[in-house]
């Protein structure tokens, strides 16, 4: 294995798992720290944590662990992969956790960019923007366990570590890769923003930061770095899957709550309120009865309105409501396999780690592009396919699309 990636939840590792195999690096994504080592022929070790909202004490620890074992195959560079939203809390993670994984690599500049230009993210003045909003405009402002009010990546990082907080411009970005790496190396012991608005920005970030063995940001920060190693693994065939499908959304952000409007005009839908989950009036037995008599794939979701969320939040605390939604929803996906639902589309982060727990998975094989960051994928030893998606990706008609795509269908 040459190139490790740590990422902060599943849907980002699926995100990044796709930039590089599409560029040629044979990749699986590994559901928690494997117990055993990993293929000889795997390029790419993308490790799929679940510690975007843990204690900054519980996430350090996880990701170290992940590197360690991600060391242990042999990886001489890592990522760690966080939220092109830069989802976090002025108590962590990103800032802890990179921090962490510095000291333990022994690196003394990190390069930080969570620039994606295909999904409209954009790092511009050390400010992030999504398409033409800073990002504290953007929507992510409301989001129910990260709000984004803050749009200056200085600020909310320099909040987060004892580290020091530089920045490289636009302008030496645009100068390519060798102009990068001498501001790079000019920024002494310090994590460093770095502008970047096209792809190939991140390509010359790729290039320019061969040599540092940690970098952080979202899935555009891997554009270059495949160009890095001596690839000689062939990429696997990958196929999809026929059978019943379902559709579970948790994401109550903008996009997702527009694909689900437009879904549950034409498809069977249930939605489940928190105040039921948390009252447990949704019986997990009735739920599974009702998606397996449907002749279309329905949708399952909680994907409320922020208001809606906060007051839920508000009665019943943060972290509960959360924990009941995504417990929920693990053991209905469990149900739902063990029922033969072979495609499941899932929305939100969370909900897609509680997914992938609930049914058990421990690899996943990295399969065509759906939408800008998301991928199909499959299911290692299980005949299912998955497409999980980070709430803001994706347009309108994103879960008929994937539903379509897991099964080998256009």
């Amino acid at each position: 294995m040459m190139l490790g990636v740590i990422a902060d939840d599943f849907t980002g590792a699926s995100d990044i798992g796709l930039t590089l195999s599409s560029r040629g690096m044979s990749t699986v994504q590994y559901i928690g720290v494997p117990h055993m080592p990993a293929d000889p022929l795997v390029d790419a070790g993308v490790v799929a944590l679940k510690i975007r909202t843990d204690p900054a004490a519980t996430a350090v620890s996880a990701a170290l662990d992940a590197c360690d074992w991600l060391l242990g195959q042999g990886c001489k560079q890592i990522v760690y992969k966080i939220c092109s939203t830069f989802d976090s809390t002025d108590a962590g993670n990103i800032g802890p956790v990179a921090a962490a994984l510095a000291e333990r690599l022994g690196e003394s500049i990190v390069v930080v960019c969570p620039a994606f230009p295909e999904n409209g993210r954009s790092v511009y003045q050390g400010h992030l923007f999504v398409n033409d909003r800073l990002l504290s405009d953007s929507g992510m402002e409301n989001h129910p366990l990260t709000p984004m009010t803050d749009s200056d990546l200085r600020r909310v990082l320099a909040r987060q570590t004892e580290w020091p907080v530089s920045h490289v411009p636009i302008s030496t970005t645009l100068g390519g890769a060798d102009a990068l790496e001498k501001a790079l190396a000019l920024s002494g012991r310090s994590m460093v923003i770095v502008d970047a608005i096209r792809d190939q920005d991140l390509i010359n970030i790729g290039k320019a930061a061969r040599s540092r063995r940690l970098l952080i940001g979202g899935s555009g920060i891997a554009l270059g770095l495949p160009a890095n190693f001596d690839l000689v693994s062939e990429l696997p065939d990958w196929a999809g899957l026929s059978g019943p499908g379902a559709v579970l959304s948790g994401s109550c952000s903008r996009a997702t709550r527009a694909q689900v409007e437009t879904y549950r005009l034409n498809a069977p839908s249930r939605e489940l309120l928190a105040e039921g989950i948390m009252a447990g009036t949704y019986p997990l037995g009735e739920l599974v009865e009702w998606v397996m008599v449907q002749q279309q794939a329905p949708m399952i979701y909680s994907s409320a309105d922020p208001a809606v969320v906060s007051a839920a939040q508000e009665q019943f605390g943060q972290r509960e409501v959360a924990g009941a939604v995504e417990q929920l929803f693990a053991d209905l996906a469990r149900a739902l396999v063990e029922a033969g639902v072979r495609r499941i589309v899932v929305a939100g982060g969370e909900t897609s780690g509680a997914v992938v727990a609930g049914i058990g998975a421990s690899a996943l094989e990295i399969g065509p592009k759906i939408a800008a960051g998301v991928p199909a994928v499959k299911v290692r030893d299980r005949d299912v396919v998955l497409a999980l998606k980070s709430g803001n990706f994706g347009g309108p008609q994103f879960f008929a699309e994937a539903l379509a795509a897991l099964e080998g269908r256009s």
